[in-house]
């Protein structure tokens, strides 16, 4: 079902960018290949993609309660 495949896939973005968001995972991996100049700007990437993963899982579960 496509419903489940957009719950799977916003489950697994969610989790990837708290993840990256709230532990300095992203900070050391940037930091070990030489970009850690770029982890200034990671808030402005990671919040709004937070918030798009959240509102998949918030539509798929929609969509899987309305075609019950």
């Amino acid at each position: 079902m496509a419903s489940d495949k957009l719950l799977r896939t916003g489950v697994i973005g969610a989790l990837l960018t708290v993840l990256c968001c709230f532990t300095p995972t992203l900070v050391v991996a940037l930091g070990a290949v030489g970009l850690a100049s770029w982890a200034g700007v990671l808030d402005f990437v990671l919040f709004p993609l937070l918030a798009l993963f959240l509102a998949m899982i918030g539509y798929a579960i929609y969509r899987r309660r309305s075609r019950v």
